[in-house]
């Protein structure tokens, strides 16, 4: 019996080096709230995962602050933008960068709770969604 074959997908794409679950994060001007937004991914129970933080050409230092936490953390990555064009072209080149099965959104202003990704992946892969969308709390 091959033991590899009871492995989970996730375990799999762990094994070779992906990540399961991309998350893409534009930011422009975000360093107010960049730290809050990093810390709730880094803290989520569901850990095989990469963050793209996508610097729309700030003009404060939220790109020093993104490479401060790619330096700690080798699940997170910056890619910077030669101009400032917009939150959707900067998640279209963060999708381009991503290597995980599922692509995920959060904004530089936004936060999880720690269980979001974990709940959220379980309730896809049992009922074999392709995507699926969550609301939010306004607080």
């Amino acid at each position: 019996m091959n033991p590899k074959s009871h492995q989970t997908e996730n375990e799999i794409a762990q094994e070779h080096g992906f990540p399961e679950v991309s998350i893409i994060t534009p930011s422009y001007n975000a360093s107010e709230t960049l730290e809050k937004t990093v810390k709730s991914i880094q803290q989520q129970t569901f850990c095989n995962w990469e963050l793209i933080l996508v610097d729309d050409c700030s003009s404060d230092d939220t790109c020093y602050k993104a490479q401060t936490y790619c330096e700690f953390d080798p699940r997170i990555h910056l890619l910077r933008l030669a101009r400032n064009s917009g939150a959707a072209v900067a998640r279209n080149a963060g999708i381009a960068k991503a290597r995980g099965r599922y692509i995920a959104f959060l904004d530089a202003d936004d936060s999880w709770q720690p269980s979001k990704l974990e709940i959220q992946l379980k309730l896809m892969q049992k009922n074999h969604w392709p995507l699926s969308y969550t609301g939010y709390t306004r607080i």
